[in-house]
């Protein structure tokens, strides 16, 4: 079951314990507990799961709102040896069927401010199931047959260091479902050692400390949120911790808790910037020292507007996946301390070292610490799969056999699924995704770099490029655009009379614009579609491309006149 040498989350206990012990460790609405009682809260609660049966190996799905008592039951588990399934609150239910199916939990702990599916399962749906425990209820919540609360469970448990956690088998600790964007979900088997050499990465790359009050805007339930908070438990910061992420009670939290970091994505950082503008008198928050982007690139508009509400923030975007435990690479986007803070927004890796020379696609920076990555080059192209091996690399996918060779011969190394390129400096370009690429004329099309070119037109609020099925070349390329809001649009048989307003967009004007752009012939789009809703996305954010695609060929008939 593992020796006291070996890497365990629940480690962080003794710092919590004695570094902090009189310090705010965890703050949740009105509710502030210290090290010593944030600690005290995981011993009881593991002690509690003890006396109930909770066994090594055995599985706990959680879903709930963000809040100390999740971050108390994500280490208890760990701490008895147990597995966390977090499942995604926003999930639909046969989403959450699926994934209960895919874990087989024994116990399934949810918060009573939101049970939209939580009531419907019951052993006679999950036969695994034996316990159905509520998170933030009081003790005299009422409870039938196998229905507990955290209070009822919760003993009193010597407090004092060493603390004799157990492990899991093959060290697993954490299973986080990605979204995928088809098909059932997917649980990644997380290890201790994944978890930890991912907090390590962060604290050498972003910079955290104990000092830092960090605030919880991403969910528990992603890898981005979770990597975060095991990160801040083990250097012991402060956490703030909100329900979920509104751009009023972000900005509210900071100001009043001081916060001095946190993640984002980029639309959560569009909420903050369009809720700031709507304000008649704001300050920068100068708190804020330190902030993390993940889930895509922040566009050189949100950058500019994010350093304006955080002047004193250093500001760097991560890529990773939750196969290998959060971020793979870092790079810094603007640095506050930089001799050419004044001029911003000249990305060059952590490691502050010049960029070789653009190449194309998106710059994502360095590997980080103790993170292989190579790309696959076939022939004489610079580009290929990008392959990455380390501690930090998924146990397995929950369910299905250890991983096998995801590159011939070599079973250490893991593929991404994306397709990129490394400069002289060794930073990583991506160009897109495997699985999105579009094949025309026997070309290879990556949608993600057209949509990259696509953006840096004004007018243009957001694309989603996909390949629709042709007799003559395999497949087309097609645009679908959103237009900005002060922009109009002009299609090829209508709208001739708006065609000469310098604020107008059609299929000729963006096919110029990629074309001045440098964009290989076979790459531009051959159609461009007007997209008047919002596109379809995961619950992480990610662009539903299939879905894109099989809306665009299903009015086929549209896309002759805009050829």
């Amino acid at each position: 079951m593992g020796n006291y040498s070996e890497a365990h989350i629940c480690q962080c206990l003794s710092r919590l314990a004695t570094a902090r012990r009189n310090s705010p460790v965890t703050i949740t609405g009105n509710r502030l507990k210290t090290g010593e009682q944030f600690v005290d809260g995981v011993l009881g609660l593991a002690r509690g799961l003890i006396e109930l049966g909770l066994q090594p190996g055995d599985i706990v799905a959680i879903s709930a709102f963000n809040s100390d008592l999740y971050l108390e039951w994500l280490l208890a588990v760990a701490f008895v040896g147990g597995i966390a399934a977090p499942l995604n609150y926003r999930w639909s239910f046969e989403e959450a069927r699926l994934a209960m199916e895919v874990v087989r939990p024994i116990l399934l702990v949810n918060d009573v401010s939101y049970t939209s599916w939580h009531s419907k399962f019951r052993a006679d749906s999950v036969p695994s199931m034996r316990w159905h425990v509520y998170m933030n209820s009081p003790i005299a919540y009422s409870t039938i047959g196998n229905e507990l609360t955290t209070e009822m469970l919760k003993k009193p448990a010597r407090r004092s260091p060493p603390f004799n956690y157990s492990w899991a088998p093959d060290g697993a600790t954490i299973i986080c479902f990605t979204s995928g964007t088809t098909g059932r979900p997917k649980g990644v088997a997380l290890s201790h050692s994944a978890l930890i050499v991912q907090s390590l990465a962060k604290v050498a790359v972003v910079g955290y400390s104990e000092d830092d009050i960090y605030l919880h805007t991403a969910p528990l339930c992603h890898i981005g949120g979770l990597s975060s908070a095991i990160t801040m438990l083990m250097v012991g910061g402060c956490h703030v911790l909100t329900p979920k992420f509104e751009a009023k009670s972000t900005l509210e939290a900071i100001e009043e808790h001081h916060v001095t970091s946190l993640i984002t994505v980029p639309a959560m950082m569009a909420d903050i910037i369009s809720l700031i503008r709507t304000k008649e008198a704001w300050e920068g928050f100068a708190t804020v020292k330190k902030i993390l982007n993940g889930g895509g690139s922040l566009s050189l508009e949100l950058l500019k507007g994010a350093t304006k509400i955080f002047p004193k923030a250093k500001i760097l975007s991560a890529y990773g996946m939750t196969e290998t435990c959060s971020s793979l690479t870092f790079m810094i986007l603007y640095d506050p301390m930089s001799e050419t803070a004044d001029q911003p927004f000249q990305a060059t890796g952590y490691t502050k070292t010049a960029l070789a020379h653009k190449l194309a696609g998106v710059c994502v920076g360095k590997p980080a610490p103790h993170v292989e990555i190579r790309v696959s080059v076939e022939d004489s192209s610079p580009a290929g799969p990008i392959l990455t091996r380390g501690p930090h690399i998924m146990l397995r996918y929950w369910g299905q056999t250890p991983r096998e060779a995801s590159c011939p011969g070599d079973e250490s190394w893991l593929e991404t699924g994306d397709i990129g390129q490394i400069d002289d400096c060794g930073n990583v370009w991506l160009i897109g995704r495997t699985k999105g690429r579009i094949k025309s004329g026997g070309e290879n099309v990556y949608p993600e770099e057209v949509e990259t070119v696509l953006a840096e037109h004004p007018g243009v609020a957001g694309s989603a490029v996909v390949g629709v099925p042709d007799s003559r070349l395999t497949e087309i390329v097609v645009a679908c655009i959103q237009v900005k809001g002060n922009w109009k649009w002009a299609n090829y048989t209508s709208d001739h009379s708006i065609k000469g307003d310098k604020l107008c967009l059609s299929s000729e004007v963006l096919h110029h614009f990629c074309k001045e752009k440098n964009l290989s012939g076979f790459k531009i789009p051959k159609a461009f579609i007007r997209w008047q809703k919002s596109f379809p996305l995961t619950t992480t954010g990610k662009l539903r491309r299939e879905q894109v695609k099989r809306e665009v060929m299903s009015h086929m008939q549209l896309l002759p006149s805009c050829l």
